[in-house]
């Protein structure tokens, strides 16, 4: 139950399982879902070139640049047949539904300099899970997270074919956990936080582009309001605060164009999620000794680094240009300590999208994507400290995005 309990707090900072391994969304922009985010070595033509390598922002047109994106995310919901602690069960997580806006800019050159202003608000993660069973309501009845980045950025054009760009993350989160047990608990908590991002830009050959980029971690110290109680009695309605790792990510990335204007870009990313190691809270009051196991032991997350491979294929035409994108990612998550809250898998995406250019100032866009995960299965040998042990099934991700793109 102690477990239970803390784990299900994760839901306050943790990003998602919604979108890619670990809680994270690497697709917040139209071409990003077209592309399954393979859009960071190939990239001056769109405003989200400002989230996605703000490097590329100095091979822009000396102009204003601005794009607005609408994705919905349709999750579908994750069986679970096993048992959880002895208790034999088969349990569904609820079906949801998202709307999620995203907003890019890119300013043209700053007087004489070859420096140019980027600006992104975009969702990075966010976490929806609610849960039916009698078993998994005790850790994930419901999570509710919404996070929002609004992340500024500078490029310097370093030669004719090098830029370099740098900015600051500015991460705030807000969300709700409530699950139902002998041991229960009522949770709000919001934060804002800061980080940075580094960015590179070469293109030695108008054919060859090579792209990097790094996202530093963001520690999310959450501060919020915690309701626990034992059966119907209230032990403890006060403060809490919690911190966890929304983790670092360094991406890799080469394209190359060919003489019949199809791009292929290839790109590496290490998410550094080792640096979530446990789970931790703090009340603003000591709480009984008595309570302790339940609601206060530390809880070993022990996470791993991953590696994600990024496929993207652009062909431009005369008015359209189309995209598809390949995504095979890893989970983070070890099989012993997954949980209600997060039970991740690896997963494989495909994705299709266009855009169209209207007239010489807009152009419109639309894409979706896939994302397949695969079925877990938890054995005994497994240890796991949650007392699963069945499988996880379905889940599978539809993502569907529209934008529209301007210049002045």
């Amino acid at each position: 139950m102690k477990k239970l309990l803390k784990l299900t707090s994760l839901s306050l900072v943790a990003t998602t399982a919604m979108f890619a391994a670990g809680y994270k969304i690497p697709e917040t922009s139209t071409n990003a879902v077209a592309l399954g985010a393979a859009n960071i070595a190939h990239n001056h033509e769109n405003a989200d070139a400002a989230y996605y390598n703000p490097a590329k922002m100095i091979f822009m047109s000396n102009t204003n640049h601005i794009e607005a994106d609408l994705m919905y995310v349709g999750l579908e919901e994750i069986d679970y047949k096993g048992t959880v602690r002895g208790t034999a069960t088969s349990e569904n997580s609820e079906n949801e539904d998202f709307l999620i806006p995203s907003f890019n800019y890119v300013s043209p050159k700053l007087g004489e300099h070859d420096v140019r202003v980027g600006l992104s608000i975009v969702s990075p993660g966010g976490l929806s899970k609610r849960w039916k069973g009698a078993q998994a309501i005790q850790t994930a009845e419901e999570f509710t997270l919404q996070i929002v980045e609004v992340n500024p950025t500078l490029a310097f054009q370093i030669s004719e074919n090098v830029g370099f760009a740098v900015g600051v993350r500015g991460v705030y989160s807000s969300g709700i956990v409530k699950s139902s047990a002998a041991a229960s608990r009522d949770m709000t908590g919001d934060n804002f936080n800061v980080g940075y991002n580094l960015a590179f830009a070469y293109k030695p050959t108008k054919a060859l582009e090579f792209g990097l980029t790094y996202r530093s971690k963001v520690d999310l110290d959450e501060s919020g309001s915690a309701k626990l109680k034992i059966g119907s009695a209230t032990v403890y309605d006060g403060g809490t605060n919690v911190s966890i790792p929304l983790p670092a990510a360094l991406s890799i990335a080469a394209a190359y164009t060919f003489p019949t204007k199809t791009t292929v870009e290839a790109v590496y990313e290490k998410t550094y999620w080792s640096a979530y190691k446990a789970l931790d809270f703090n009340y603003a009051s000591p709480i009984s000794p008595i309570l302790v196991p339940y609601f206060d032991d530390s809880i070993a997350k022990n996470w791993k680094d991953t590696n994600t491979f990024r496929l993207g294929i652009t062909q431009t035409l005369d008015k359209l240009t189309l995209m598809a994108g390949l995504v095979i990612d890893e989970t983070p998550v070890p099989d012993q300590t997954l949980g209600f809250e997060l039970p991740d898998t690896d997963a494989t995406s495909v994705s299709l999208g266009g855009r169209y250019q209207l007239n010489d100032r807009m152009n419109i866009g639309f894409s979706g994507l896939y994302s397949m995960h695969k079925d877990r299965t938890i054995s005994a040998a497994d240890n796991n400290e949650n007392g699963i042990v069945g499988e996880f099934s379905d889940g599978n991700i539809l993502i569907i995005s529209a934008g529209i793109g301007y210049k002045f």
